[in-house]
């Protein structure tokens, strides 16, 4: 008999930090690109009800033993219910024995851990001296993206432009927050004045251009990830150096899928952010080169924070168990 460890939404926001996540993120990254982690192929379809995307992302991870499968996707309407649009669970399994040993609720962690994709490309790949910060996209998963960007650079203004204006106010009232300037802006002058641009939008056409970007900036693209999807203008990929979580993503569901197939940039132009992790990429290479990072949210980031709640959880004594 084992026992089967259940971590509910209030436990995961109580005891997994930003700070967690980005160790995770990062240290899974890394983990892929020694070959120690990998992702399996990832089930996204669209269910022809509710305008909802559903799928499966899952992978193995030798190094931290951690094996499982999130299950869940993308519901538009559900913020007019008072929902996240974003539903999710994470499953892991004992890789020893293919037992269930967790259940973990995924909405909290998707959202800490893909802040914590895009701060670790900030991290990584950003100028030192870069001071203001792009948002395009005002929805739910955005602030999560600020308060991870905010710890990695010393960003004293926020320039920010959303297809809905309405829902920009949440990321002023964030700014005043964080004692950092913010303004409403459209486009072009977000892209003439950032240093860092994070898109979290589930656009499929490019809301920003390839001229607009300043050289030197550093994008993250974090919108939702199928089929179709498109933030950016694919010239922009053809002028940036490209970085990802994993490159098979990224040419079949990410922000590279449209630049791959106009023959605009080529897969070895795409290089795993674990490889400048681990050293084996110098990263940025100069001030005024455009650097993208194309996260697609690999199926290990999930695991890896879930691995993470459900270990705090029984340290804390705070997790349910079910003895199977």
């Amino acid at each position: 008999m084992s026992d089967l460890v259940i971590v509910n939404e209030a436990q995961c926001q109580n005891l997994v930090t930003r700070a967690d996540a980005f160790k995770a993120v990062e240290d899974v990254f890394c983990a892929m690109s020694k070959g120690e982690a990998y992702n399996f192929p990832v089930v996204r379809e669209a269910i022809g009800y509710a305008d909802a995307l559903y799928g499966f992302k899952s992978g193995f991870d030798k190094t931290g033993k951690v094996l499982g499968v999130k299950a869940g996707g993308y519901w538009p309407g559900n913020v007019e219910k008072g929902l996240t649009n974003h539903q999710s669970s994470v499953c892991l399994f004992d890789p020893d024995t293919g037992e269930l040993s967790a259940i973990v609720a995924g909405n909290y962690l998707t959202a800490v851990r893909t802040a914590a994709s895009s701060a670790v490309s900030i991290a990584h790949l950003a100028r030192k001296d870069s001071k203001v910060l792009g948002m395009v996209g005002a929805g739910h998963q955005s602030t999560f993206q600020v308060r991870a960007a905010v710890e990695q650079r010393d960003f004293e203004k926020i320039v920010a432009w959303n297809p809905h204006p309405e829902m920009l106010p949440r990321l002023a009232e964030l700014a005043r927050e964080l004692k950092v300037d913010f303004e409403a802006v459209d486009q072009q002058r977000l892209g003439r004045e950032a240093d860092v641009i994070i898109t979290i939008t589930s656009a499929f056409e490019p809301l920003l251009m390839r001229d607009w970007i300043k050289p030197g900036t550093h994008l993250a693209c974090m919108g939702t990830d199928t089929k179709g999807k498109m933030e950016v203008d694919a010239e922009l990929l053809a002028r940036a150096t490209v970085f990802t979580d994993e490159i098979a993503q990224s040419i079949s569901i990410g922000e590279s899928q449209h630049a791959i197939q106009k023959g605009l940039i080529t897969e070895d132009q795409i290089t795993p952010i674990g490889d400048v992790i681990k050293g084996d990429h110098l990263g940025r290479s100069s001030e005024d080169e455009v650097t993208l990072f194309d996260g697609t949210g690999v199926g290990l980031q999930d695991l890896a924070v879930a691995s993470v709640a459900a270990r705090l959880a029984l340290q804390a004594e705070d997790a349910l168990k079910i003895t199977l």
